[in-house]
């Protein structure tokens, strides 16, 4: 019986979770396929040694494959103004005291949506609605744990003032999409 370590097998026992890591990430379904092959091809060519899991390691250089291919297409796409695009879409969030429009003490369990299939088909859905510059530096800050400097780097961001604006509006947007679509749902389901 083969054993985990065994490269030919790495496809069956980590393709599905390296295939979600890509799409999550990427949200192209043909490209996350050619980026986890690139990683299994790059992974065959190294040498797994064995100071992390097998599926750690491999994400790990998915996750370099990922951000190598975000540097290639920032260099070729023209840079547009998501901040002054997504500007309109976020004044209806307060009301003119400044208070939230919607309910957010509502939020039940988070921890627990995090594990529904579900909540995450809508979490890439509401990440799809972002402009792909804003989808691009919330998911490198927020699942990648990218530093400030590093993210301004990646996407030609001129100030780190700038990015925190992105990141802002970002999570604005992506917490009304996930409030309206799942939160708001799972709520109505409870009543």
């Amino acid at each position: 019986m083969p054993t985990a370590s065994d490269p030919h097998h790495w496809l069956d026992n980590y393709g599905d979770a390296l295939y979600r890591y890509a799409m999550l990430r990427l949200r192209d379904s043909m490209l996350a396929e050619d980026l986890v092959q690139d990683t299994l091809l790059a992974a065959m060519q190294a040498r797994y040694a064995g100071q992390s899991s097998e599926r750690t390691w491999l994400i790990g250089i998915l996750k370099h494959k990922i951000v190598d291919h975000l540097r290639k297409a920032r260099r070729e796409r023209p840079l547009g103004d998501d901040i002054d695009a997504a500007a309109d879409q976020t004044a209806d969030l307060f009301d003119q005291h400044g208070h939230w429009r919607i309910d957010i003490s509502q939020w039940s369990d988070p921890d627990k949506a995090l594990e529904q299939k579900e909540f995450w088909r809508i979490f890439r859905e509401c990440l799809g609605h972002l402009p792909p510059r804003m989808g691009d530096a919330l998911m490198m800050r927020e699942l990648d744990g990218m530093s400030t400097e590093e993210i301004c780097q990646e996407l030609a961001i001129d100030t780190t003032n700038n990015m925190w604006v992105i990141l802002s509006r970002a999570r604005l947007r992506m917490r009304q999409c996930l409030d309206t679509n799942w939160f708001h749902r799972q709520r109505e389901d409870k009543a």
